[in-house]
């Protein structure tokens, strides 16, 4: 304890010598290479890099006629790290990892849409033009929301956050009702024709439901009845010997009153 473990510098001293002293039969291939490329000598363990979130931003300057692109750093304040987690890779994070937080935040039912995460190819995103949210070849899912978003942050002049969540929201609502009116019509026009389709998901989820509530009232009705038979066991059967004396005493003193 409290000594540097110099092991690993001296591998290449360690081969020799186990040569020279006839413990291996050769030199390992490694060893010129090691001679040319010796491994590091510094022993003080660096920080990772922190990594900043760079956003950029289209913003009119004074002075200037056009709009400069202007590349913002969002500082966070510095909290000491634990001596567990201190040498840890940091974590890299984007700008649109914010905005994807926010959105399925708000949205959270598009997470149980099924989506194609497939590539053809790795420069799929190249054929994609954010200046508008419906993209050929695409399903329009909530990632063309963020996406949308993002690049009216870096191509429109003095965009906030804020401004370009409602226009790529106004834009999503519109294709996703297109979208549903395109899905009905198309239905009524194959029930037209002919075609039958079977019950809608609601249905058979509303069918299953109505199933297990009357298996739930047959199970209760059952068990409100067992407890009852425990309860009237415990508490004994009712006496009715008294309450027949007091009706029999009732109805002497009431004869006697008569005669």
């Amino acid at each position: 304890m409290g000594k540097y473990n110099l092991t690993a510098l001296r591998v290449r001293q360690t081969a020799i010598q186990q040569k020279l002293a006839g413990k291996i039969s050769s030199v390992p291939s490694w060893v010129h290479a090691i001679a040319d490329i010796p491994p590091a000598q510094v022993l003080v363990r660096n920080q990772p890099q922190q990594h900043e979130l760079v956003r950029q931003r289209l913003r009119t300057v004074p002075g200037s006629a056009e709009p400069q692109v202007v590349f913002e750093t969002q500082e966070k304040p510095k909290k000491p790290k634990k001596a567990s987690r201190m040498f840890q890779p940091v974590q890299i994070k984007y700008e649109e990892d914010q905005l994807r937080q926010e959105f399925f935040r708000d949205h959270p039912w598009e997470l149980a849409r099924p989506r194609v995460l497939v590539e053809t190819s790795g420069n799929d995103f190249t054929r994609h033009n954010w200046r508008q949210l419906q993209q050929k070849g695409r399903k329009l899912d909530g990632e063309s929301v963020i996406q949308r978003q993002l690049w009216l942050l870096n191509n429109v002049t003095d965009m906030t956050k804020s401004e370009a969540y409602d226009i790529a929201r106004r834009e999503f609502y519109r294709l996703r009702l297109q979208e549903d009116i395109e899905r009905r019509v198309a239905a009524e026009e194959a029930e037209a024709t002919g075609a039958t389709f079977g019950p809608t998901r609601l249905q058979v989820g509303m069918e299953l439901e109505n199933k297990e509530y009357e298996r739930w009232k047959e199970w209760a009705k059952l068990q409100a009845q067992l407890q009852g038979q425990r309860a009237a066991n415990f508490a004994g059967a009712p006496d009715t010997g008294a309450d027949d004396l007091l009706e029999a005493d009732e109805g002497e003193e009431n004869t006697a009153e008569v005669a």
